[in-house]
């Protein structure tokens, strides 16, 4: 057996099918306020966090539909939102992380993290019982605000903290109203 024997291949070049782009930011207020821009506009986008090669000190990126980035980067260069970088999600090593992930402890609560915020909440009575992570000064406030109230009856995140907690923590509570319907 030749370990080192290459794999057969076949003589016609391999063309992935790349249909999907990350925009690189250096900035998390940046990728917000692209993110609000693209929505608005009607790109289906997602934030997601940036391959390890592609982090900037900025967390987030913009995924969006490839077809679409000659408009998007003319768009975003008429309201001076300039990305550092946008690459093709070309490779298994480029696909960007996942931001939001849901973890259940037993069937009654449901945590729901987006990048390092954490929401919890009882999935019979749609209270929530813990609000958890980031290093933000206002997580605390934002605690404060939304422990024990219903999740339709808590203030949105975004709407009383300004920081990147308040939105990551924002991003969780939709997530948590998608899956819980509430």
């Amino acid at each position: 057996m030749n370990w080192f024997k290459k794999k057969e291949t076949s003589q016609e070049p391999q063309h992935e099918n790349v249909t999907r782009g990350l925009l690189i930011f250096a900035h998390p207020t940046t990728v917000i306020a692209v993110e609000e821009l693209l929505r608005d506009e009607g790109y289906k986008i997602r934030v997601v966090s940036p391959p390890p090669a592609y982090r900037t000190g900025c967390d987030l990126s913009v995924e969006f539909p490839l077809e679409a980035e000659a408009a998007i980067t003319e768009l975003l260069n008429a309201t001076k939102l300039h990305p550092i970088d946008v690459v093709p999600i070309t490779t298994e090593g480029m696909e960007p992380l996942h931001f939001v992930r849901k973890k259940w402890y037993g069937s009654k609560y449901l945590m729901v993290r987006a990048a390092n915020m954490k929401i919890t909440v009882d999935a019979e009575t749609k209270i929530i019982v813990n609000i958890s992570g980031g290093g933000c000064p206002d997580v605390p406030y934002l605690a404060t605000t939304m422990i024990g109230k219903r999740l339709d009856e808590a203030p949105a995140p975004d709407e009383v903290g300004f920081s990147l907690c308040a939105y990551s923590l924002n991003t969780a509570r939709e997530e948590m109203i998608r899956e819980l319907g509430a």
